[in-house]
């Protein structure tokens, strides 16, 4: 609600229910109309704002009781002097200090606690200082003023405590800087590779890619593009089951990672036991890898069971020279202790879901396990973890291996001449029958899905099936899952991109029992989590990408830039209202510029039509659609052609009718990357099948068994990569670009 300071806010009763409605609404956050793809206004009924308002713990079945909920809402605001997180910047302005008429002839004390120790201390004196709100609810009389803080105010995570009389409130007061890390002020002119880790093929790997493979292609990219950094899929962890649960946009925990990346002949107690070298050896085994390896696709469930026997060995390994002290069992019980029970709450998921699976093997998801498993602090779940203690310390033990394997990876990929070195993806969602769900549930709204608003592609809007996170709760807990969030995925890297980055300012919610077109947009506490996010990234010294595609709003955008996050600006999107592909100059220096996405078609793919073809073979599109697509596609291509001619990125006997070119030809793919390059934008990212001219995109949006998604690998080896002529022409062309541009390294 908005306060000003020459009028005193109080509370009425409202006439009637819409009325309440529409209060409680902006109230907690409801959105009442937004602008769709088209322009158009879109208005929330009030039927989906009374569903909206109730999945949040509101009660709405009339105007008194949305009235109490509302008028709680502003006394526990106003109750308080400071809310139970406070996010501060400089630049912000003052910070409100709230007080009762009965404290303002007294003395205010206040203190912060500094995350690095040391200490502040001040008194306050309220009828000196000059009014900034006032408020009058429940007869109280409310004022705020400017509340004092140390100026310097150090960054970081503080504890602040205020004392009227004898109350004492106690809060979080996170210090914020002004911008993310931008090193000299703005981002690095340079250009990177992306990847999908688990497509990596090679002579040596299980059947898909794992770390050791991703320093080789490192190594590879510096040494023969130039490349400053190397962009990965999300490495969250998934239940790496076929068809429905490999996406890594749709992880079990957004906390840690897939252990399918995990070289296991690099882990020195795999290397350093003699049955897991007899194990390996067996022509069994063998066999099981040559087959993995040369499969077309990766076979995640295959793989998975593969690399957890052999792992298992390993602990076997590790405990015995635990038992006997050593360096290694020192560095795992610390990183035990420093995750804690984010760590524990994750291997008991892993564990009960093992355990239980395999006594009954049609039991796959936790919200069918017996009810006294279905939550993490149960007598049931305790007395299992103390019956479990090894497979859950097994479970703690992978993660420690993964987060030293990945730490190994970005350490060479630095060491090999990359200033940034890996390039990270954070995604939006977490699966709701995953372990994030089951171990915080508190933390999200069950009675509400995520989506997006009906649009061309969605005529019927998107349903995710995905809960929204409860903004209250996270406000009220210090932020505490949100940080961590952004903290584990940020290190062993130097750059995170940030999956529909609008999330932080609203997200699309659609009430449960209502199709995805009745949903409306819930505004999150953006200033906060930007806030987060700038003191994290430099913490790091790591870049943030925003993937700001879709319903954005200019304002978003400005606010996004003001934080020092860069634009995600692919090439297909970047049109006018005709349809005419931006020109170079146009495009922003703080963004990064990209080739296409994992859900878009590849630039062969998309010149060829592979990506409607393959729509089309999946039944996602009838005949007139499909021919409508494709006149679409020629229209596009056509107009890429043209602005690539106008900038004279094409020789000038090429042809100047897209249909007298149906193949994706050498000229054209130097004609994009050079556009590419030539942009205005400070990254340049182009992904690995567009640097090697293949048609099949990663992902086809909309399809589960009807399409490999998320399993496509490499065309090439990296023994291919290091060694083929034809490749080196490619990494010849695409270095050659980076350098007239200004984006090969020094």
């Amino acid at each position: 609600m908005n306060l000003h300071s020459t009028q005193e806010v109080t509370f009425q009763a409202s006439p009637d229910y819409e009325s309440a409605v529409e209060r409680a609404a902006e109230e907690f956050g409801l959105e009442p109309e937004y602008i769709d793809v088209m322009g158009e206004r879109q208005r929330a009924s009030l039927q989906v704002k009374r569903a909206l308002l109730q999945a949040m713990g509101v009660p709405a079945d009339t105007a008194e009781t949305l009235d109490e909920a509302v008028e709680a809402r502003l006394w526990e605001q106003w109750s308080r002097p400071a809310p139970a997180t406070l996010v501060v910047r400089a630049l912000d302005g003052p910070t409100a200090l709230r007080l009762p008429a009965a404290a303002l002839s007294n003395a205010v004390e206040l203190t912060i606690a500094f995350e690095e120790g040391g200490r502040w201390d001040a008194v306050f004196a309220p009828a000196a200082a000059q009014p900034m709100e006032k408020a009058l609810l429940r007869g109280v009389h409310f004022t705020s003023f400017a509340m004092p803080l140390p100026d310097p105010l150090p960054l970081g995570y503080h504890d602040l405590t205020v004392r009227i009389g004898p109350a004492e409130y106690e809060a979080k007061l996170i210090a914020a800087p002004a911008s993310a890390w931008l090193p000299g002020g703005k981002p690095p002119r340079s250009g990177g590779i992306a990847i999908s880790l688990f497509g990596l093929r090679s002579e040596r790997n299980w059947g898909s890619g794992d770390f050791t493979d991703l320093i080789r292609f490192c190594r590879w990219a510096s040494r023969e593009t130039g490349s400053s950094f190397v962009a990965l899929n999300p490495l969250h962890a998934i239940a790496n089951r076929q068809p429905y649960n490999t996406s890594p946009y749709l992880p079990q925990s957004a906390f840690y990672r897939n252990d399918l990346y995990l070289d296991l002949e690099a882990i020195p107690e795999f290397a350093a036991s003699e049955w897991a070298q007899r194990w390996l050896s067996s022509g069994r085994v063998q066999a099981e890898i040559q087959e993995l390896r040369n499969s077309g696709f990766v076979e995640y469930e295959r793989v998975a069971r593969l690399k957890n026997t052999g792992l298992r060995i390993a602990f076997r390994e590790f405990l015995r020279h635990s038992r006997q002290g050593s360096r290694r069992s020192a560095a795992f019980q610390q990183y035990v202790e420093q995750e804690g029970d984010l760590l524990h709450r994750f291997a008991m998921f892993r564990a009960l879901d093992e355990v239980l699976h395999r006594a009954d093997p049609d039991l796959w998801l936790w919200t069918k396990w017996p009810e006294p498993y279905r939550h993490p602090d149960s007598p049931a779940t305790i007395r299992f973890g103390e019956a479990h203690w090894r497979r859950i310390l097994f479970h703690k033990w992978v993660q420690w291996l993964v987060d030293s394997q990945l730490a190994e990876a970005q350490q060479a990929a630095v060491a090999c001449g990359m200033p940034l070195g890996l390039y990270h993806d954070l995604a939006l969602a977490t699966d709701r029958f995953g372990a994030d769900l089951w171990a915080h549930r508190d933390a999200f709204v069950e009675r509400a899905r995520v989506g997006a608003p009906p649009d061309d592609f969605s005529p019927e809007g998107q349903d995710w099936s995905f809960p929204p996170p409860d903004h209250r709760y996270l406000q009220a807990s210090g932020y505490r899952l949100f940080i961590e969030t952004i903290r584990k995925n940020i290190r062993h890297g130097g750059a995170l991109r940030m999956d529909h980055v609008m999330r932080f300012f609203r997200l699309y919610w659609i009430p449960e029992g209502l199709p995805a077109k009745q949903g409306a947009y819930v505004r999150d506490r953006a200033r906060d989590l930007l806030g987060i996010l700038a003191l994290e990234s430099v913490r790091a010294q790591s870049l943030l990408v925003g993937e700001d595609l879709g319903t954005v709003t200019e304002e978003m955008r400005a606010d996004l830039y003001r934080y020092g996050i860069l634009s995600y600006r692919v090439l297909y999107f970047e049109r006018d209202g005709e349809g005419r592909y931006r020109a170079p100059w146009e495009y922003p220096e703080q963004a990064l510029v990209c080739s296409t996405t994992h859900d878009l078609p590849t630039i062969a793919g998309f010149w060829t039509g592979r990506d409607i073809e393959a729509r089309r073979e999946a039944e996602l599109i009838t005949g007139e659609a499909y021919q409508a697509m494709l006149d679409s596609r020629a229209a596009e291509k056509q107009n890429l052609l043209a602005t690539l001619r106008g900038l004279n990125l094409l020789p000038d006997w090429y042809p100047a009718d897209a249909a007298a070119i149906p193949e994706f030809t050498g000229e054209l793919h130097n004609a994009v990357m050079g556009f590419l390059a030539m942009t205005g934008s400070a990254l340049l990212l182009v992904n690995q099948e567009d640097l090697t001219k293949e048609t099949e995109q990663q992902n086809l949006p909309g399809s589960t068994h009807q399409y490999p998604n998320w399993r496509r690998k490499m065309k090439y080896t990296l023994e291919e990569l290091e060694t083929s002529p034809r490749i080196h022409d490619f990494c010849a062309m695409f270095r050659g670009w980076l350098e007239r541009s200004g984006r090969l390294r020094a």
